[in-house]
């Protein structure tokens, strides 16, 4: 007997069958929507676990080759490189970070040698390059000094851009510099390298093991609440993104993720600019935590997190899942 209280409605109607849930789905991930994060070392066919962050290893420049051709195999079209700088050549005024013959400079080279078919991020900001782990060129008192940071920040955007770099990615959080990098690169002929600017980039919680897999963890004296954004603030945000698209970027970034998604769902709905977010380390780590305790199915967990990215408006998604999820997807 059909119940009077649905004549017509039944929502579990199309759930019934794989083949109508994939019909009606609305929100679809595939591994064109992965960027992969790397990690570069010093050393030759080095590979360094991270312990920190199960799973994932800093490698050496000459074993890059095999993760750009693996991302170009697994459908993943762009990585994004982050350099641990020997700490040597760590400094107050982060002078590594505008040698073209830098580690990161190197392992661009190696990548697009390798598989130029993908896309190749790099990270412009010196806390990878100072002694003291901070985003910038800091005073006496210990604050990051914003424009004098911004002019180096310009020379080391130029710096990547010659090495080959496709897209620049701005985290440092710097007032101005996303339309002081765009100029430089124009000036120098780089027209065509894409600029994706950490526009929210809240002062978190979440950010330990890559501080470990960068080697900054250790030195950083204070915080960064000075620079990066209060977790309590959401319209702030939309006033940065405003600034970064006005001044040049392609392509808006929040992070963290997940506990942000409120602020990529009003960013993608304020402006008609691709929007990504990082699933940051200590995203990536709580999910391996509850997959080794045995809290959750660890393949489940990846991917229901990213769908909720690309459903929260996600263009694309950072995450050090990246491989594991382009299998599933291709599965």
């Amino acid at each position: 007997m059909t119940s009077a209280a649905f004549p017509a409605a039944r929502l579990r109607r199309t759930r019934v069958s794989a083949w109508s849930r994939a019909l009606v789905r609305e929100t679809q991930l595939a591994p064109t929507d992965l960027i992969w994060p790397l990690f570069v070392a010093e050393g030759q066919d080095q590979e360094e676990p991270i312990g920190t962050l199960p799973g994932v290893s800093r490698w050496s420049v000459d074993r890059l080759a095999a993760r750009a051709r693996e991302a170009r195999d697994l459908g993943i079209p762009c990585i994004a490189l982050f350099p641990n700088t020997p700490r040597a050549l760590r400094t107050e005024d982060a002078r590594e970070a505008l040698n073209p013959d830098n580690l990161i400079c190197r392992a661009v080279k190696a990548v697009k040698d390798a598989a130029p078919e993908v896309g190749v991020l790099t990270d412009v900001a010196l806390d990878p390059y100072t002694a003291h782990g901070h985003d910038g060129i800091v005073d006496a008192r210990n604050y990051v000094l914003n424009d004098e940071t911004s002019r180096l920040l310009v020379q080391q955007a130029l710096v990547q851009a010659a090495a080959g770099a496709d897209i620049v990615a701005p985290s440092d959080m710097m007032d101005g510099r996303v339309g002081a990098i765009r100029q430089g690169l124009e000036a120098a002929g780089h027209v065509n390298v894409q600029i994706m600017a950490y526009a929210a980039k809240y002062a978190s919680a979440f950010y330990g093991p890559f501080r470990d897999a960068v080697g900054s963890g250790g030195l950083l004296k204070g915080d960064k609440k000075s620079y990066q954004m209060d977790p309590a603030n959401g319209r702030e945000a939309l006033r940065e993104v405003a600034l970064d698209i006005a001044e040049g970027a392609d392509h808006v970034m929040v992070k963290p993720g997940l506990p942000y998604l409120d602020i990529v769902a009003r960013v993608r709905d304020r402006f008609d600019v691709p929007v990504f977010a990082y699933q940051v380390s200590g995203e990536y780590a709580m999910i391996e935590a509850a997959a080794a305790a045995g809290a959750g199915d660890r393949d489940a967990l990846v991917l229901e997190t990213l769908t909720a990215f690309k459903r929260a408006g996600c263009a694309g998604i950072l995450t050090y899942h990246a491989p594991l999820a382009a299998r599933l997807l291709g599965a």
